[in-house]
């Protein structure tokens, strides 16, 4: 056991207080008060370490204040660091499932304890234990730490915000604390993410009585019906195409027939080329649809719209090279390290192509996004594994010092 990793084990019960006072604030995305709080714990937190603390709201007026905490360093190199303050749970449904920190032997359950609280809390025990013990490496370096007020939702203005703190040659790399799969000494890196585009469908019909003028209708429901069939049909999984059709409504009445419907989805995938005929099969079943009146006097009007875009993140030769880093400094501590391509997004889909970026450096654990338990265990809430703190911690360490030597 080398020092850093006797004195992050050392501390564990430390740090992993730290976890517990930052999931005991709901930071739902949408609770602004929330939101903020844990932002000015985080800043007081870092404090310690000589980080300076920037509050910048987001420019959706309804979310909270992204965190830019910073150390400057002697040099002019960076090193950056991404983590997110918002989880994907309101507060009502933590009330509703019981949903709170919850200790049980490896496992400790709580909303963010995997996805990302606990990867701010990894961020933590590195630079801890590299003030520590690498002191002079520690003052060369500026750090750069981000969150993201909003990632659950839409982080664009988080990514120009990275960009703008951290682009250009003097960054030796972004790394990325998301989650990251640990089984006994194996261990996955994240070196690319699915894009997503996201897609809403709305339909006008022509109402009518459905008893006694049914002809004279045109339903836009079954209209919708229709056209869900031929975008989710762009699914290919040779591909690693998917489209994920997520709600549907329409229709008032059942003695009506409907004059509206809509609907939401989206695509994702990994390829940009890919992903940008996806999106363009998904647009062309816009237009006239095949359901009418039997006259034929009206057609419905199937109307589809982008309304969000978020790149692939393929893999590419900066993050690749990150990733050999990573490799080596596991096949130093005998972990063996493997590349990982992930379908969920990440902030690192905004900014991957100017900056190079690496991901999944957090923390082990399971069921994110999740509150529900059941007790035949089929449903399970969210939780970290405390056994992977430190050796993801020590990982990373290596990792970084390789980097910046």
């Amino acid at each position: 056991m080398n020092q850093y990793e006797t004195y992050l084990q050392e501390n564990l019960t430390t740090y992993l207080d730290m976890l517990r006072q930052m999931v005991e604030i709901n930071s739902f995305t949408a609770n602004p008060d929330g939101i903020n709080k844990l932002g000015n714990l985080t800043a007081e937190m870092f404090a310690p370490l000589g980080f300076e603390a920037e509050f910048i709201q987001s420019t959706n007026s309804n979310y909270g204040k992204h965190l830019v905490m910073t150390k400057q360093g002697k040099s002019g190199r960076k090193v950056g660091m991404v983590s997110h303050l918002d989880t994907v749970f309101p507060p009502e449904e933590e009330i509703r499932n019981d949903f709170h920190w919850r200790e049980e032997g490896d496992r400790i359950y709580g909303p963010g304890t995997v996805d990302i609280k606990g990867g701010t809390i990894v961020m933590y025990m590195m630079l801890d234990a590299i003030k520590q013990y690498s002191p002079e490496l520690y003052d060369d370096v500026t750090w750069v730490l981000l969150l993201d007020a909003a990632e659950e939702t839409d982080g664009q203005d988080f990514g120009d915000i990275c960009l703008d703190r951290l682009e250009g040659p003097e960054t030796l790399g972004c790394l990325i604390f998301e989650g990251g799969a640990k089984f006994e000494n194996k261990y996955k890196v994240v070196v690319a993410r699915k894009g997503m585009a996201v897609f809403e469908i709305q339909v006008e019909g022509k109402a009518s009585h459905a008893g006694s003028s049914h002809p004279n209708g045109a339903n836009a429901i079954v209209q919708l019906a229709e056209t869900i069939q031929k975008v989710a049909a762009v699914t290919d999984y040779d591909q690693d195409i998917t489209v994920n059709v997520g709600t549907v409504s329409g229709g008032t009445v059942t003695n009506r027939v409907p004059h509206q419907a809509e609907a939401k989805l989206e695509m994702r995938t990994f390829k940009p080329d890919i992903y940008d005929t996806a999106v363009a099969d998904i647009l062309s079943h816009g237009g006239p649809g095949s359901v009418q009146t039997q006259s034929g006097d009206f057609v419905c009007q199937v109307n589809i719209t982008q309304i969000r875009k978020t790149k692939p993140w393929p893999r590419n030769a900066p993050t690749d090279k990150l990733f050999a880093i990573w490799k080596e400094a596991g096949d130093e501590l005998g972990f063996e390290i493997y590349e990982e391509e992930r379908g969920g997004l990440s902030d690192g889909n905004y900014f991957w192509d100017r900056l190079p970026s690496v991901d999944g450096l957090g923390p082990s654990g399971g069921s994110a996004h999740c509150s529900e338990r059941s007790e035949d265990g089929s449903k399970e809430q969210e939780f970290c594994d405390v056994s992977s703190f430190v050796p993801k911690a020590l990982l990373n360490i290596t990792a970084v010092l390789k980097l910046i030597q």
